[in-house]
């Protein structure tokens, strides 16, 4: 089963028990805490507890993989702009232990078309990217399980993001026809080499320490460590001894990173100025690890290929907040005309794994069209932080 095939990305529509494997590898199952049953009782999409100034946020979707919708990331943002003000610190997990968050939940925006609500929920998730990369108070993302997408923008810009045994990364979207947004355009193109360019064309996976390695996470604490993390955080005196804590929790990966002997690659083939560029190098590269890149990268949608190298290439000299404003117009113009609801559909709806992208090959895609994404919207209609 290819890597398009094993895609986990917003299942809203799918339960837990539908997925008992991630990638070929079966996701460990631990005893829940008391604090878990209590959270999994709830109706409620989203728990903001308070523990006297500390502040939680739980994602309590877990039959969804703890994806998130409109109505989610409303609790959110309230509760983050409210425990800025009165809280010492905010930690934000997911219930359950396969997942921090899968991801946005993208079949209802697909079904739904360029309707208000539907940029509502990419305006308003981005504007929650951006409370976070400059939140006031310590933010601790407990990233232990599968955190993609929508997933990665309620932990990357966090200041902490504490990865586990059982994280799985990944920026998946040009295998749907999308981008890497949520603030991809802005710590993708940060992280070493070409690395980010690498995981935001080819959707790569990132698991356990490898999240770890690459920048994505900033601690790394084993999963069965973790309730023990989250008691010491709540108990903590002061903000001030949140690095202290957290170091103390965090245990250096045993295994190297995996990427290792392949990263000199990365960067010597994903430095082309197009992604015409990047394929020839792989093609004149003849390793195993070339040719099973070059076969992943035919299956993404050539668009958003395109797409997503001119994003990043623009986001590697843009703040977090121009990068935002940058997405949302691309997102708007993504709902009107793209391959994303032909890549939702083939992936996530019918499920044939045969996306018929349009056009069909990269040469066809025109500068011109890829430009028309980039183009301002009307002033009433552009993101505004």
């Amino acid at each position: 089963m290819g890597p398009i095939q094993r895609l986990v990305y917003t299942f809203g529509h799918r339960t837990c028990s539908q997925l008992p494997m991630i990638g070929g590898a079966t996701i460990s199952q631990t005893k829940p805490t008391t604090m878990a049953l209590s959270v999994r009782q709830s109706s409620s999409s989203v728990l903001a507890t308070e523990s006297s100034n500390k502040g939680m946020i739980i994602l309590n979707r877990p039959k969804a993989l703890n994806a998130i919708n409109l109505e989610m990331v409303r609790k959110i943002y309230k509760h983050l702009k409210k425990c800025e003000k009165s809280k010492s610190l905010v930690i934000i997990k997911g219930t359950g232990d396969k997942a921090f968050c899968a991801g946005g939940d993208v079949r209802a925006l697909v079904e739904a078309g360029p309707t208000d609500e539907s940029k509502s929920f990419f305006r308003e998730e981005y504007s929650t990217n951006a409370l976070i990369g400059n939140y006031k108070i310590p933010y601790i993302a407990i990233i232990d399980g599968i955190t993609m997408g929508g997933g990665v923008g309620l932990s990357v810009h966090g200041k902490y993001r504490v990865a586990s045994d059982r994280t799985l990364f990944a920026m998946p979207e040009t295998a749907i026809g999308l981008f890497p947004d949520v603030g991809g355009s802005y710590f993708l193109p940060r992280l070493q080499g070409k690395l980010g360019l690498y995981l935001g064309l080819t959707g790569y996976r990132l698991r356990g320490a490898d999240v770890y390695y690459s920048g994505i996470a900033t601690h790394y604490c084993e999963s069965s460590k973790i309730p023990d993390l989250e008691t010491a955080l709540l108990n903590c005196p002061d903000a001030d001894d949140v690095p202290e804590l957290l170091q103390k929790y965090h245990s250096p990966p045993e295994k190297p990173f995996s990427l290792q002997p392949v990263l000199e690659q990365i960067n010597k083939n994903f430095s082309a100025d197009s992604v015409e560029g990047i394929l020839e190098n792989l093609q004149n590269d003849g390793s195993e690890w070339a040719k099973k890149t070059l076969e992943t990268l035919s299956k993404m949608s050539p668009t958003s290929m395109k797409v997503t190298f001119r994003q990043l290439e623009l986001g590697s000299q843009l703040s977090l907040a121009q990068c935002l404003i940058m997405e949302y117009r691309l997102a708007v113009r993504h709902l009107e005309r793209s391959d994303f609801k032909e890549g939702v559909r083939a992936l996530l709806i019918d499920k044939d794994q045969k996306p018929q992208w349009q056009p069909t090959k990269l040469a066809d895609v025109t500068e011109e069209h890829v430009q028309w994404f980039f183009r301002k919207l009307p002033d009433t209609e552009e993101l505004k932080l």
